[in-house]
C-alpha cells in the first residue's frame, strides 16, 4: 500500500477536491502480463488493419479516450491463454486510432474489490480533462461491484501507471436495493446534470427484466443509488455493457457526454447477455424526472435497432474532443471452436473505430469508418460504370483481395417484377437464410463475393435483395457465411437487416472492410452494418479473390466501383 505518501495523498485532492483519501498503487510489472507472438506457426486469419493483440483472449473494449492528443483504448484481457479468465484491463495507445503500442496493464487484480477479475468499466474526463475509470470488480464472494482508479501521472500523455481509491468499492449490490450480486456491471461514461451532480449507470435485471441502474454523486467517490432506474425494458434479461449518450439532432458531429439542450436526442445502447446481441434506442432524457423514454415506434427489445447485425458486441463509445466525433469500438468474436482458438493461440479482435451520428430522420444512426482507415489505401482500381447481366460475375482485379476496401454502388432502372415481401417476412437474418445468395430472384441477390476462391468453392456473400410491400420498396441486406469455409468446424451464420433507404430515388452503397477473417460492410451509406468472422481454407492471402456479382433474372447498373489494397497497420 503506497497510500500514506505526500504524493498519492494530493494526488487524489487534485482529482476529486472534495473527498482527500489515499489511495493504493495499481501498477507493477508481471513477466506473464508481457506479450509474445502467437504459438501456432500458421496465422492465415490473423488480422491486417483490425486491433488485436499479439497472443491470447480479448473482449469488450473499455474506457476508450483522448488525453493530451493520444487515444487510448483499454480491453479486457486474459495474459494466460486464448479462452476467457484472469480478467485485466490491457492498454494500448495510438496518435491516429490505426496503429498501436502496447503498455502493461493498466488495472489488473490487487484490491479486495477485485481480486477476482477487473471487469468492464468506462472513462469519465472529470473537470480540467482529468480522466477517472469506473470498472466493475469482482470481490472474493463473486460479488459484483464498482470501482475507481486514476491516473498516477497527468504529465505523462501516455498514462501508463493508473491508482485505485482506498475506499473501493464505491457502489456494491445490497438487499434493500434488490440488485443481484452477479447482475451489477459495466458502469457507463458519468456525466453531469445541470445541478452539477454527476450521474452514471448500471447494469443489471430483476427476474427477466433489464435495468439500467442509476446512481448520482457530487464528488465521484460518494456514490448514491436512484429509487428508480434511469430506463428498463421487461423480457430483455440481463443489461451488460449499457452505453447513454447524447447525438445532435442535426449535423454529423458528436458532442459530449454530459452536453444537454433542446437540439439534442439521447441513445441508450444495452448488450443483451441472454442472446449476445445488441440493440439500441433514441428518445429523450430528462433531467427532472431522472428517466429516459424512448421516442415513438423505437423498439425497446431484441428485435430493435442495431449497431450492428452480425458480429459486434459489447461496444462502446467516446467523445473525441480533438476531432469533435462521437467514436464507436465494438468486440468481434471468434466464429471458430475453442479447440481451434487455442491451437491458433488467441482469440478476439475489435471492430474498426465508427465514427456514429444521428440519421437526418432522427429515427436511426449512421456509422462510417473513421477516415483515417483511409491512409492505409494503395493501388485503387476503379471499374468503369457497367450492367451485370443476370446470373454473371466480374472479378475486380488488381487489389490483394485478403486485405481491402471497397466501395460499391448499384441503380435498379426496373421495378416491375420485385419480388412482393411476404407479410410474414419481418425478421431480416431469417429471410436472408431462407434466401441466401444461391437462390435467385428478380432484384437480387447482387453485390459482393469476397474471400472467395478462384473456382467459388468458398465465398462470402454481402448482398441486397429489392422487394416490393405494397407502394414502397424494400430493401434487404444479406451477408451468407453458408459457403465461406470448407471447414464445417465454424459457425456459418448468415445475417441481415433491412436497410432505411428508397431505391426508387437513390442508389444502393455498400463499402466491405476485408481483413483476412472479418467481413465488415456498411450498407446504406451507414445505415446497416454487418460483420462477419469467416476462415476460408482456400481462399487465404494471395489465393482470395473478390467479384461483383448479380444472380438475379435482371440486369443491375454499377454506377461506381473502387478498390484498394490496404497496407499493414502497426498494431501492438
Amino acid at each position: 500500500m503506497a497510500g500514506s505518501s505526500l504524493g498519492l495523498f494530493l494526488l487524489f485532492s487534485l482529482f476529486l477536491g472534495q473527498c482527500v483519501v489515499e489511495l493504493e498503487a495499481s501498477h507493477r510489472v508481471f513477466q506473464n502480463l508481457q506479450t509474445s507472438e502467437p504459438t501456432s506457426e500458421s496465422q492465415p486469419y490473423r488480422t491486417g488493419f483490425h486491433f488485436q493483440p499479439p497472443k491470447n483472449w480479448m473482449n469488450d473494449p473499455n474506457g476508450p479516450m483522448v488525453y493530451k492528443g493520444i487515444y487510448h483504448l483499454f480491453y479486457q484481457y486474459n495474459p494466460k491463454g486464448a479462452v476467457w479468465g484472469n480478467i485485466v484491463w490491457a492498454h494500448s495507445t495510438s496518435t491516429d486510432l490505426i496503429n498501436w503500442i502496447p503498455h502493461d496493464a493498466a488495472i489488473y487484480p490487487s484490491q479486495k474489490s477485485d481480486i477476482k477479475g477487473c471487469w468492464s468499466g468506462s472513462t469519465t474526463m472529470l473537470p480540467g480533462g482529468k480522466p477517472a475509470i469506473l470498472y466493475t470488480g469482482i470481490d472474493p464472494n463473486d460479488k459484483q461491484v464498482q470501482n475507481l482508479a486514476v491516473p498516477k501521472n497527468l504529465s505523462d500523455p501516455y498514462l501508463t501507471e493508473w491508482v485505485k481509491s482506498p475506499k473501493n468499492p464505491l457502489m456494491a449490490p445490497t438487499a434493500i436495493n434488490q440488485i443481484n450480486a452477479s447482475s451489477f456491471r459495466d458502469p457507463t461514461t458519468a456525466w453531469l446534470g445541470p445541478d452539477r451532480i454527476w450521474r452514471v449507470i448500471i447494469g443489471s435485471k430483476i427476474n427477466y427484466k433489464g435495468l439500467a441502474i442509476l446512481y448520482r454523486s457530487k464528488n465521484f467517490v460518494n456514490w448514491t443509488a436512484s429509487k428508480q432506474p434511469l430506463h428498463s425494458a421487461e423480457h430483455t434479461g440481463m443489461w451488460e455493457c449499457p452505453d447513454f449518450y447524447p447525438v445532435a439532432t442535426e449535423g454529423v458531429y458528436g458532442v459530449d457526454t454530459s452536453t444537454k439542450g433542446s437540439s439534442i436526442k439521447h441513445v441508450l445502447k444495452v448488450s443483451l447477455d441472454d442472446t449476445k446481441h445488441e440493440y439500441y434506442t433514441i428518445g429523450t432524457y430528462d433531467t427532472a424526472t431522472e428517466k429516459y423514454v424512448p421516442d415513438e415506434g423505437q423498439v425497446d427489445s431484441d428485435s430493435g435497432l442495431r449497431y450492428d447485425y452480425g458480429k459486434f458486441y459489447a461496444s462502446k463509445t467516446f467523445f473525441d474532443s480533438v476531432t469533435l466525433r462521437r467514436i464507436l469500438w465494438g468486440w468481434i468474436n471468434e466464429s471458430s471452436s475453442v479447440e481451434h482458438d487455442i491451437k491458433k493461440g488467441w482469440s478476439g479482435v475489435q471492430a474498426i473505430p465508427r465514427k456514429i451520428w444521428l440519421d437526418k430522420s432522427v429515427k436511426q444512426l449512421v456509422q462510417w469508418p473513421i477516415a483515417e482507415i483511409e491512409k492505409l489505401r494503395v493501388n485503387q482500381v476503379k471499374f468503369p460504370s457497367k450492367f451485370l447481366k443476370a446470373g454473371s460475375i466480374a472479378e475486380v482485379k488488381g487489389v490483394t483481395a485478403s486485405q481491402a476496401d471497397i466501395e460499391v454502388s448499384f441503380k435498379i432502372a426496373e421495378f416491375e417484377k420485385a419480388e412482393v415481401l411476404e407479410p410474414g417476412w419481418t425478421n431480416p437474418q431469417l429471410l436472408c437464410s431462407q434466401k441466401s445468395a444461391s437462390v435467385k430472384g428478380a432484384l437480387g441477390p447482387f453485390g459482393l463475393l469476397v474471400l472467395s476462391s478462384k473456382s467459388l468453392e468458398e465465398y462470402t456473400a454481402v448482398y441486397f435483395r429489392i422487394f416490393k410491400d405494397h407502394e414502397k420498396y424494400v430493401v434487404l441486406m444479406c451477408s451468407d457465411q453458408s459457403r465461406s469455409s470448407l471447414d464445417a468446424d465454424n459457425d456459418k451464420t448468415t445475417y441481415g437487416a433491412f436497410v432505411n433507404v428508397d431505391p426508387l430515388h437513390e442508389e444502393l452503397s455498400l463499402r466491405s472492410l476485408i481483413d483476412h477473417s472479418i467481413v465488415e460492410s456498411f450498407g446504406g451509406k451507414g445505415k446497416a452494418c454487418i460483420t462477419a468472422r469467416v476462415y476460408p481454407t482456400l481462399a487465404i492471402d494471395d489465393d482470395a479473390h473478390l467479384y461483383a456479382f448479380n444472380y438475379g433474372t435482371e440486369k443491375i447498373n454499377i454506377t461506381s466501383l473502387s478498390a484498394w489494397s490496404l497496407k499493414k497497420a502497426q498494431i501492438n
